[in-house]
């Protein structure tokens, strides 16, 4: 009864010993993102069966795919660890994890395979890390929680971390951000971490929206499924996944991320529709929406980004619910001011199978962000809202500075248990930018 789906994976019954099958779908449809989802789905199909104890699979001839034997065993692992992760920090019960890999055959055994595979491995780890933080409610990780934790993690991989406070963002005028910090009780912060790389070359700056919750702020959102806004902090959760990527691989280029960490509430100091700030590169903003903050803590953000002189920027959000509209769950949108840049990123999605789809940042879109009493309104007039979002972010990013946004609203978590993974976060978009980073050609 087994038909190969992808990323089903089944126990036959009546065998001598237990054997699982997993599908990949036609040959004809293979793709990376396949290959992944079909590991993955084996992965947690291990982790739910607690008899096995040791597991070996038979390794598809290598020919039958477009992909070299290096990069399929390297995904195949990524695809377990990633599987047979599940988020158990408030389990009274806690699940053992334990995965460890074995070669046998000429092409698995070689040494390009094995070293794909161990980079897997490091990479899994810190993986794992970060999604139990991704994955921790809003009473545990906060703005000032988030930033504690990054310190921790950044002098542990060698990283340099600085955090600047309310006080520190306020004498440098960052308008945008701290008028979505000041609607919570919380303190928001903004944080620093570089992986040094080598000298010489120009960083790549990541920059990734944390909102610890997102309540929406005065413009409230509807009670049902709120609980999911724990999650608004998945672009933070990403970009520091990046650079903590950076450092365990050692990559050869410099890599800064940039995370503007706050706590998006209605309180009695809470921005109201209708406010009018100057973000830190002087721009005036009419807030018509306090549900549309990221784009508010991104600006200022992106100002300290552009700073540094990169070699390219790209920040990572959950920026609008319009891009499930049009994408679904399957795919994450990539809009930028430069059309290489955003076909690097692509092409790094398609080898690591979370796959990006191009949408249109023609000038003409930055009409519907013109503001009636300031110079920009932080929400267009509600056609288009993946690219109103874009749009308004490019504001912030001077000319000249290739520029990319990744709105990971419909992939950053799971809410249900699916085949192929446990509910909670993915850390959509990390691996992604980390394969960008390490495949980085751009001139110093």
């Amino acid at each position: 009864k087994f038909k190969g789906k992808v990323g089903a994976a089944a126990w036959p019954q009546g065998l001598p010993a237990p054997v699982l099958a997993v599908g990949i779908g036609p040959k004809r449809d293979f793709h990376a993102a396949r290959w992944l989802r079909a590991w993955a789905a084996a992965g947690r199909a291990l982790e739910r069966a607690p008899v096995v104890r040791r597991a070996a699979f038979e390794w598809p001839a290598s020919a039958s795919f477009p992909m070299e034997t290096p990069e399929l065993a390297g995904l195949a692992a990524e695809g377990l660890l990633a599987g047979e992760y599940s988020f158990e920090a408030f389990r009274t019960r806690k699940k053992e994890h334990s995965f460890a890999f074995e070669f046998a055959g000429t092409e698995l055994a070689a040494k390009p395979a094995r070293a794909a595979v161990r980079r897997a491995e490091l990479a899994g780890e810190i993986l794992r890390e970060v999604r139990d933080l991704a994955n921790l409610p809003a009473n545990e990780l906060g703005p000032q929680e988030l930033a504690a934790q990054a310190e921790k993690l950044a002098k542990r991989a060698g990283l340099s971390c600085t955090v600047r406070d309310m006080a520190a963002l306020k004498k440098e005028k960052c308008g945008a951000l701290l008028a979505v910090a000041q609607g919570s009780r919380r303190p928001g912060c903004l944080i620093r971490l570089a992986h040094a790389g080598k000298r010489g070359l120009k960083p790549l700056v990541v920059v990734g929206k944390a909102v610890t919750f997102d309540s929406g702020g005065i413009s409230l959102k509807p009670g049902k499924n709120m609980e999911w806004m724990k999650y608004d902090k998945s672009g933070g959760m990403a970009a520091l996944a990046t650079v903590l990527l950076a450092a365990r691989l050692k990559l050869p280029r410099p890599v800064v991320a940039y995370i503007p960490a706050v706590e998006n509430m209605p309180g009695g100091g809470a921005t109201r529709p209708g406010d009018i700030v100057k973000a830190r590169n002087g721009k005036t903003i009419e807030i018509l929406n306090t549900d549309a903050e990221g784009r508010l803590i991104l600006a200022d953000a992106l100002s300290f980004a552009a700073e540094e002189k990169p070699a390219a920027i790209v920040d990572v959000a959950t920026l609008t619910g319009a891009v499930i509209i049009a994408l679904g769950h399957e795919a994450s949108a990539v809009l930028g001011n430069d059309d290489r840049l955003v076909l690097d990123l692509m092409l790094s999605g398609e080898a690591v199978g979370e796959r990006l789809w191009q949408l249109p940042l023609w000038p003409e879109y930055d009409e519907m962000l013109k503001g009636q009493f300031a110079d920009l309104k932080n929400v267009g007039d509600g056609s288009a809202g993946t690219i109103a979002g874009g749009a308004f972010l490019k504001a912030f990013v001077p000319e000249g500075i290739p520029w990319a946004h990744l709105d990971v609203a419909g992939t950053a978590w799971l809410e249900t248990d699916r085949a192929h993974g446990a509910a909670g976060a993915t850390l959509a978009g990390a691996r992604l930018l980390a394969d960008w980073a390490a495949r980085s050609r751009r001139d110093p």
